[in-house]
């Protein structure tokens, strides 16, 4: 489902069960809850952790996040750049030189989001074997099952 389908399927009779329902949600209202989705789903990115990672260092140009992230498309690194800077999550200062040259460095709010990423992924860490022994586990299940 799309974003957009996401919202419009928001706005409906759907959307207002879902918020009838206990748990964390429950103290959102349903403005804030939609929000808290689109900026869950912003900082929950593979790409938005890793680039907001590689910037904890310091300012980097595009050519180091290329580098210093494994595995991602310049096109990719463009749009989570682009996004990460609407967001207010990252800052562009672009330098009148020749050649030209652009740096990226992390906002306040950005670098406050960057304990979090730190503890998820040290959890992740910590806990990658036993995760990966039940995807196992699961896979020869689904298989044989």
């Amino acid at each position: 489902m799309s974003n957009d389908e996401g919202r419009a399927a928001s706005t409906g009779g759907t959307r207002a069960n879902v918020l009838r329902l206990s748990g964390p949600c429950q103290r959102w209202d349903e403005r804030d809850a939609d929000f808290i989705r689109e900026i869950l789903d912003l900082v929950g990115d593979k790409w938005s952790m890793l680039v907001i990672g590689a910037l904890a260092a310091g300012d980097a140009r595009y050519s180091d996040l290329d580098t210093m992230i494994p595995a991602i498309s310049r096109r990719m690194l463009t749009l989570t750049l682009k996004r990460l800077q609407r967001d207010g999550l990252v800052d562009r200062t672009a330098y009148a030189e020749v050649p030209p040259r652009v740096e990226y460095s992390l906002t306040g709010l950005g670098a406050s989001l960057l304990s979090a990423i730190q503890h998820l992924a040290a959890w992740s860490s910590e806990h990658h074997t036993e995760i990966r022994r039940h995807q196992d586990a699961y896979d020869r299940n689904a298989t044989h099952g």
